[in-house]
């Protein structure tokens, strides 16, 4: 009696399970998202290569590794297995504060941009790359290519790299110029996957009091280029409730390195909405959706206001997604008036 009892449960729980996971399916939508993506991780970077994989990378909470998850779908990254392929060294540079890496295509090889601290000094901030000739990044030998040299070099971090007009770019965060102290976003041409032009300048810094809660801070930029623009997304504020996403763009065809030909938002774009329980949502990336067109917006936020002790130590910033809208005059709609996945049903503005 107690077999078929037990066979019983174990049927029923079966069909709860399955009932559960077809309501679940039912309820996202098209480019609909199962939020959070991965819990504990900032940071958050993915790109999508030609065969339709994504690739994940993101900071770990214990600030001592990067990890990479693969999956056919965005959706598919929180099932998605962590696999480590690098750990921080336990003296010298590259042994602290393993941040913000990215991983990115470049040439036939693979790179991850990340910044480090020393061992000894965890603030002495620096920004290092690796390389894997390998076609599956998850595989292979990665190669520990060094620091990326900038003139500044007081407190760098933060790179991203984008091609353009045939012109491969690095923009990445340090000091301000002078003795100012904040972080400011600087801009380069690379004249290969680890070095930079002599010629680098500051195309943002914290000008207004909503990037300056706490630190004056211009960090995490993320490039995406559409409709005759090439817009920059950058986070402002310290790493708590405030924290917030700004926007930067220029005409596809200026000058990038004139800091002219950029154009700054006086407000954010992205922030806290309690409504949403999205607190200090920031250092986002761009990927593209499984149909090839629709934008993503991947960023990470905690789903509390009050943190104890430094916001740093508090593990719980969580990769999220969502769609990016166009209005009709090709500029970006965040929808920060809305959920996650209420971005995906809004009508599309007719250009």
């Amino acid at each position: 009696m107690n077999i078929i009892t037990n066979l019983i449960r174990h049927f029923v729980l079966g069909c709860l399970i399955l009932l559960g996971m077809t309501v679940h399916s039912q309820k996202l939508k098209k480019n609909q998202f199962d939020n959070p993506l991965a819990l504990q991780r900032a940071d958050p970077f993915v790109t999508k290569t030609t065969d339709g994989t994504y690739y994940f990378i993101a900071t770990a909470p214990e600030y001592d590794r990067i990890e990479i998850r693969s999956s056919k779908t965005i959706n598919g990254i929180k099932e998605a297995k962590p696999i480590v392929v690098w750990r921080k060294h336990n003296k010298g540079v590259m042994g602290n504060h393993i941040w913000a890496p990215e991983l990115h295509r470049i040439d036939g090889k693979w790179y991850i941009y990340f910044a480090a601290g020393s061992a000894e000094e965890k603030w002495k901030i620096r920004i290092y790359a690796l390389s894997n000739p390998s076609e599956d990044p998850t595989k292979g030998e990665w190669k520990e290519e060094g620091q990326i040299v900038t003139n500044k070099d007081v407190f760098a971090l933060d790179a991203t790299t984008f091609e353009h007009n045939g012109q491969r770019y690095l923009i990445w965060v340090d000091r301000g110029p002078g003795n100012v102290v904040n972080t400011s976003l600087y801009i380069a041409k690379m004249t290969s996957p680890t070095t930079v032009d002599e010629k680098q300048v500051v195309i943002s810094q914290p000008d207004y009091d909503w990037e300056m809660h706490t630190y004056k801070v211009n960090e995490g930029p993320a490039v995406l280029i559409r409709n005759g623009k090439v817009f920059l997304t950058f986070s402002a504020s310290a790493t708590d409730s405030t924290y917030c996403i700004g926007l930067l763009w220029a005409k596809e065809d200026a000058d990038l390195l004139d800091p002219k030909s950029w154009n700054k938002l006086d407000k954010p774009v992205f922030f806290t909405n309690e409504k949403f329980k999205r607190y200090g949502p920031g250092h986002n990336s761009f990927t593209v959706a499984e149909d090839g067109k629709t934008d993503v917006m991947i960023y990470h936020a905690r789903d509390y206001e009050k943190i104890k002790g430094d916001a740093l130590s508090d593990p719980n910033r969580h990769t999220r997604a969502r769609v990016i809208k166009w209005t009709k005059d090709g500029m970006p709609d965040f929808g920060q008036e809305l959920d996650d996945n209420e971005m995906a049903l809004k009508t599309k503005k007719k250009k």
